[in-house]
């Protein structure tokens, strides 16, 4: 039996949650004093960063509450095989370092789409690919952040699952608008590094306990196969078991989640995430020289051997102490659970985090979480702004003075918000069981002809716009096919005598 502390929060849970927001509110504060009279110094933190923050500051921007509970969730359902999205990020890290980087220093760029231009001449690639970053930055980090935050505060707090979005978007608009802010990127990098601390310390704090609870590693290997529901145990299907391969890293071609795809495969988006996408990228042309951008991506890359102890396990063993509501398999079950009928493994990390962490400690993880991602939207919201000002509205006000791009820049935060929101019930609907595939898809389906747009334009001097534009566009209208078949139907539940009737 499990010995669950109260879930509802503790006096010094809400001290160390508003001492927590105030320390971030004042680290802000301070930091946009520095750095705020021009655009290179609030889009680039005047290119002065040292490599610790910016190797922290990476981890952040990618490490948001959609990793807390996609990773944990994904390790509740199938096992260790989804830190191989991690630990593979290590290598195209450095690919990010030792390739991309010194040629986009060269170039004295502020943005990934103003490197395009340089490179190929023209606008229409430049504005086709500024449309596209927005694009993704709605449907795969902003909607999924807030869902996922959204998720941890339904638990948490037992609110309604919108209601919590709206409190997240007022929280974020509070740190993001009115605080750190107003600093631009220098006050982002010092705050993600604050909060990169923060969540590594709670998150290692939660998963000793965790360990210890259910009885070491050992323990794990062998309780996680008979981690099932009662209700699966009363009946012969195989909804609700876990992965035969639960414990393996490297699996073979036919698996869920075969190491081919994961290494190579998902290489393609993987580039385009770590070496093109705007939000980490003008991370490392904050940092004040080459060396120190590659020290970072190299802290960075240590870091990202963290999620697997920090994230993955946990969520298996929340698994095993909680069977009943991370294992369901019955649909009417797990809406009961989580208001999902898809499954609940998506609550696994929050469920140890409320049930086994003692007050104040309890606190500090929620602060954890918020800080993950208050940490991710502040560095998207900064980075979207960025694209929209400098590669589109500059295009219509070429001479626009400072302040206006930056007025600019947060009402253009705001829109992006709300249309984020209209797309969180799809993402409920389509995976709302398996959030970090959810993620890993739709970059899969838009990112690989920017992969190929960006690689080849460094690496191959004879190809040209044309070729380029046109091979952008082909590549997007079929993502695109695949994108729109792939959401308009909805994930069905593992029930027996109903047959998913999606295409293959």
């Amino acid at each position: 039996m499990v010995a669950i502390i109260g879930t509802a929060l503790h006096w010094s849970d809400v001290l160390v949650l508003l001492l927590y927001f105030l320390l971030i509110l004042g680290f802000g504060v301070w930091s946009s004093c520095k750095n705020r009279g021009s655009v290179g110094g609030y889009f680039l933190a005047g290119r002065s960063m040292h490599f610790i923050p910016v190797g922290a500051s990476l981890f952040a921007s990618n490490i948001g509450s959609g990793h807390f509970i996609g990773l944990a969730g994904s390790g509740a359902s199938s096992g260790i095989a989804v830190a191989g999205f991690e630990i593979g990020a290590i290598h195209w890290l450095m690919v990010l370092g030792w390739l991309f980087v010194p040629v986009y220093m060269r170039a004295e760029v502020f943005t990934m789409p103003q490197y395009i231009k340089m490179r190929y001449g023209g606008e229409r690639i430049r504005v086709y690919l500024t449309c596209l970053a927005l694009m993704l930055s709605i449907f795969t980090k902003i909607s999924v952040d807030l869902y996922s935050g959204a998720i941890f505060l339904q638990q948490a707090l037992n609110w309604n699952l919108y209601g919590s979005v709206i409190a997240l978007i007022l929280l974020a608009a509070f740190f993001t608008v009115g605080g750190f802010d107003l600093g631009g990127l220098t006050a982002v990098i010092w705050t993600d590094f604050i909060q990169t601390v923060i969540m590594v310390v709670s998150a290692f704090i939660l998963m000793i306990i965790s360990f210890v609870r259910v009885g070491g590693m050992q323990q794990i290997r062998n309780l996680f196969p008979y981690a099932v529901a009662y209700t699966t145990l009363h009946n012969t299907t195989e909804c609700g078991v876990p992965n035969e391969n639960y414990f393996s890293l490297i699996r073979s071609f036919d698996a869920d989640l075969p190491w081919f795809g994961i290494f190579f495969g998902n290489g393609v988006a993987s580039i385009w995430y770590w070496s093109c996408d705007q939000v980490i990228v003008q991370r490392t042309l904050a940092a004040k020289n080459l060396t120190h951008a590659r020290a970072g991506c190299l802290v960075a890359g240590m870091l990202k051997f963290l999620p697997l102890f920090l994230m993955v396990f946990p969520g298996m063993i929340a698994r095993i102490l909680f069977p009943d509501e991370i294992g369901c398999a019955d649909p009417d079950v797990c809406y009961e659970v989580c208001h999902s009928r898809n499954g609940c493994n998506d609550i696994a990390y929050p469920l140890l985090v409320l049930r086994l962490m003692p007050h104040a400690i309890r606190g500090l993880t929620l602060a954890c979480m918020i800080a993950a991602l208050m940490s991710s939207l502040t560095s998207i919201f900064n980075s979207s702004s960025t694209i929209f000002t400098i590669d589109i509205w500059q295009r219509f006000r070429r001479n626009a003075h400072d302040w206006e791009l930056m007025i600019v820049g947060r009402v253009f935060v705001m829109i992006l918000v709300g249309i984020s929101i209209l797309w969180i019930p799809i993402i409920r609907a389509s995976q709302g069981a398996r959030l970090f595939d959810y993620i890993q898809a739709v970059s899969s389906f838009l990112a690989p002809p920017v992969t190929a747009c960006y690689l080849l334009g460094v690496l191959w001097k004879r190809i040209n716009e044309e070729g380029a534009f046109w091979g952008l566009i082909s590549g997007l209208f079929v993502g695109m096919i695949r994108f729109i078949w792939e959401y308009s139907y909805t994930a069905m539940p593992c029930q027996p005598g109903h047959l998913d009737k999606r295409p293959s």
